[in-house]
C-alpha cells in the first residue's frame, strides 16, 4: 500500500473533520501531495495540495479559508483539516502523491501530475 487515507465519517453542517494520508513505499518522499474529492455524479475535483520540502500549499478557491493542508515529515503523513463543513462537501476524498515532480509541469491542481492514489475516504455532511 502506497497511500493510506483515513479520517472520513459523518458530521453535521458547520462541523470539522481531519483527514490523514500516510505514505509508504514508492510514494514515500514524494515531491508533492494532493487532496481531491469526488461527489456522487460529479467529476473529481482538486481540494488542496502541499509540497513536501518547503510546505507551500495550494487550494481550490471554494475551499480556501475553510480547508487546511499540512504535513508531518516525521510521520510521513499529510493532513486535510476541514472546518465549517457544508452538505455540498459530501464526497469521497482522495489523497494523491506526485513522486516524479510532474506537478511542476502540470500544476498542483491537475490530477495528471499525481501517480499514486489512495483508496479514498468518505465524508458525509448532514444538514
Amino acid at each position: 500500500v502506497q497511500l493510506q487515507a483515513s479520517g472520513g465519517g459523518l458530521v453535521r453542517a458547520g462541523g470539522s473533520l481531519r483527514l490523514s494520508c500516510t505514505t509508504s513505499g514508492r510514494a514515500f518522499g514524494s515531491f508533492a501531495m494532493g487532496w481531491f474529492r469526488q461527489a456522487p455524479g460529479k467529476e473529481r475535483e482538486f481540494v488542496g495540495a502541499i509540497r513536501w520540502r518547503n510546505g507551500v500549499t495550494y487550494y481550490a478557491d471554494s475551499m480556501k479559508g475553510r480547508f487546511t493542508v499540512s504535513r508531518d515529515n516525521a510521520k510521513n503523513t499529510v493532513y486535510l483539516e476541514m472546518n465549517s463543513l457544508k452538505p455540498e462537501d459530501t464526497a469521497v476524498y482522495y489523497c494523491a502523491a506526485d513522486s516524479r515532480s510532474r506537478t511542476i509541469e502540470t500544476g498542483p491542481r491537475s490530477s495528471a501530475g499525481y501517480d499514486y492514489w489512495g483508496q479514498g475516504t468518505l465524508v458525509t455532511v448532514s444538514s
